[in-house]
């Protein structure tokens, strides 16, 4: 096995962009590429995710074929759990790369393109001045808030209520003060603790649904925030996600998850604007661009912009008799 990559992170978060040497899953659809992905090239996310490579919070993705005749690009991603549906982190890396690899035109102030994620096509802008590219914004795919003051049973803390908003992916949304924890102060590990309970009591009390596609419809992570609404400082929160993979980032489709609930409070407003900050300092801008409706659901439209950078371009290789560097974890 001999795989190439690029190597970039937003805010921090990596993004392992696979370049070469890899198998690509068939499929009709991108959905159907995801299924067949999970069954059959697990051991390629294993070899480019977990150790000796990488790590327990790594974060890759995979460029497929797309079979939106609008899609110039299509991707699936991939962590230390499995493959996601969204990821607006990435996202905004694969905008800079797209450009600066010619992958579509290159147009001063902008260049304009679009990715097809399982959950569906986003539009994106990367900010394009001489032979350098900057900061990028997406336009998420719908995004909602499934429900207000959740109430769960969680393990070793009790009741606990939670929103739950979809931008993408699902999460579930809580004040990190209502644990005694302070997103910018707390130990991590302990943000981590809470976070993964609330999840796992979340996939076992929620019955989420999606109208486009059942395989849309799980519980990706816990958001804990500093229950600001980012209007004149950033919020702070942490995204626990997948096997308590801890993202760097704000979280773009957890961000988009963000506004969807704060609209449905009546926080936010078209046409406003929110900041977000991650654990590494990293700030995320959102605004609320359009309203719609999502099956019988009101629904938004959240336009996400940050800035992603390069760290390096990889060759991976596995010898035949190494059984370890197939790849484990140790958490």
């Amino acid at each position: 096995m001999r795989v190439q990559t690029v190597e970039m992170h937003t805010g921090g978060e990596p993004v392992r962009i696979v370049v070469g040497g890899a198998s690509l899953p068939s499929g009709r659809t991108i959905l159907d590429k995801r299924r067949v992905a999970q069954q059959e090239l697990d051991p390629l996310r294993r070899f480019l995710m977990h150790e000796p490579r990488g790590h327990a919070d790594m974060y890759g993705v995979l460029l497929v074929e797309p079979d939106l005749p609008d899609a110039d690009l299509a991707v699936l991603f991939m962590h230390n759990q499995g493959w996601s549906t969204m990821c607006g982190h990435a996202v905004i890396a694969l905008g800079r790369f797209a450009v600066d690899r010619g992958l579509v035109p290159r147009t001063e102030p902008e260049a304009r393109l679009t990715i097809q994620c399982p959950c569906g096509l986003v539009e994106l802008w990367v900010e394009v001045r001489g032979d350098r590219t900057g900061q990028v914004r997406f336009l998420s795919v719908p995004a909602f808030a499934h429900g207000l003051d959740k109430v769960l049973d969680v393990a070793g803390i009790g009741p606990v209520a939670v929103d739950v908003g979809y931008g993408g992916a699902f999460y579930a949304v809580a004040d990190a003060g209502q644990f005694g924890l302070d997103i910018r102060r707390s130990r991590l590990r302990e943000l981590v603790d809470v976070a993964d309970a609330i999840t796992l009591a979340g996939k076992a009390q929620l019955a989420l649904d999606h109208p486009d596609d059942p395989d849309l419809a799980f519980l990706y992570g816990t958001i804990l925030t500093d229950d600001g609404d980012g209007e004149d400082v950033p919020s702070a929160n942490v995204c626990v996600f997948a096997e308590r993979e801890v993202d760097r980032s704000p979280t773009g489709s957890g961000v988009t998850a963000r506004m969807a609930v704060l609209h449905r409070r009546r926080k936010v407003a078209q046409g406003q604007r929110r900041q977000f900050a991650s654990v590494t300092g990293a700030v995320f801008k959102a605004e609320i661009v359009t309203t719609e409706r999502v099956g019988l659901r009101p629904a938004v439209r959240v336009q996400v912009s940050g800035r992603a950078h390069y760290s390096g371009e990889s060759i991976f290789t596995l010898e035949d008799d190494d059984l370890i560097g197939r790849g484990f974890l140790l958490t």
